[in-house]
């Protein structure tokens, strides 16, 4: 361990921007009496990553940052993604193309993210290079249909925290696993708040707040669902927990925990009001992507959370558009190959009237010698 010397002697405080196992010692005195030397003491320069959009778009670009506790010049920069690890509760970590070397920079651009994925960082300098440790995983999350999905039961947006739901990875295997993460608290799998059934969570208690919730597998994960935990004492919004396809009809009511409320109910959509009379639910019949926002619901003075509603469009819709596409392709094909027929004519004419008229001109020429 190399010795860290520092001329602070009324502080006796140092400063490091490298890990390791420091200790001291002090001395007085000529010649120089020396104390035996201090415990010693591990110091980790940790790294942390931040992602940004959380949600992910369609065709959303997602940027990685990662911030070192100590900065100054000389970092490296590693950007791993995050795979789950079904033997244990972690997660190993790839490599991501592109930061096999590292980057000078401090941020990670990942174009076309469109499915639910972890990632780490760590940072690393010197020669031979010392790293930091690996950031906590940081996700990025879709509400997209994958081949796994998670599936909410009973299917709404808000539960209160003493309800009993039941969280499933739509597929029956052993080989996946419910993960959640609260807004005001850490990464934690079903084993430790719920009980994991084949590719079930089944939990009896809910997390108070927003918490988002998906599945795992090696080598995958699933569709990320958005779910508020309310008080016993409040209200919460009926509403739908996965995307509304465009078309279909949609019903948002108001529930206390003995019963739905059945009138007289407030709903808001983007903190606006828009419905306000003696009915105690709000249809839509046929939903579109203007309908999409936040909304809430209000009765007796008590105010529910608000919670997203999504739109997604109709899979015939989604289906039709490659057809449409190819369709297309082969109009213009056709119209390209018509039109080269056509110019292929006109010029065959043009050659044979060519001709033509130089016959005729051969024809008269001969004549007027013959005369």
């Amino acid at each position: 361990m190399d010795p860290v010397r520092t001329n602070d002697e009324h502080n006796r405080v140092i400063s490091v921007s490298q890990g390791g196992l420091y200790r001291c010692l002090g001395k007085r005195g000529n010649p120089v009496y020396y104390t035996y030397s201090s415990d010693s003491v591990t110091i980790e320069i940790t790294s942390v990553l931040t992602v940004s959009p959380s949600w992910l778009s369609p065709g959303a670009s997602v940027t990685l940052s990662c911030e070192v506790e100590h900065p100054s010049a000389g970092w490296r920069f590693y950007w791993y993604q995050a795979v789950p690890d079904l033997s244990g509760t972690s997660y190993s970590y790839e490599l991501l193309p592109g930061s096999i070397n590292g980057t000078e920079q401090d941020s990670f651009i990942i174009h076309g993210q469109s499915q639910t994925a972890g990632f780490t960082c760590r940072a690393g300098r010197g020669d031979p290079e010392y790293s930091t440790n690996y950031s906590e995983p940081t996700f990025v999350w879709s509400g997209g249909q994958f081949p796994s999905s998670l599936t909410v039961n009973p299917d709404t947006v808000q539960h209160f925290v003493s309800a009993s739901v039941s969280l499933s990875c739509g597929l029956n295997s052993m080989k996946w696993r419910v993960s959640r993460f609260p807004d005001n608290g850490s990464l934690l799998h079903c084993s430790g708040w719920g009980t994991m059934s084949g590719s079930i969570c089944n939990v009896n208690w809910m997390w108070y707040g927003n918490v988002v919730y998906w599945c795992e597998s090696g080598s995958a994960f699933s569709n990320a669902v958005n779910i508020t935990g309310q008080y016993n004492h409040g209200i919460i919004l009926v509403s739908p927990a996965h995307p509304v396809t465009e078309g279909d009809s949609v019903t948002l009511g108001c529930r206390l925990t003995t019963q739905n409320v059945l009138s007289n109910v407030l709903f808001y959509k983007d903190d606006k009001l828009i419905q306000n009379d003696s009915r105690g639910e709000m249809s839509i019949s046929a939903v579109s992507k203007s309908d999409e926002g936040f909304y809430k619901c209000q009765h007796s003075g008590k105010e529910s959370p608000q919670s997203w509603m999504a739109v997604k469009r109709s899979s015939s819709e989604n289906s039709s558009f490659p057809a449409l596409l190819i369709t297309g392709l082969v109009c213009g094909v056709l119209l390209i190959i018509l039109l080269l027929l056509l110019c292929c004519c006109k010029q065959s004419k043009g050659e044979k009237f060519f001709r033509s008229i130089q016959n005729h001109r051969c024809i008269m020429i001969t004549l007027d010698k013959l005369k």
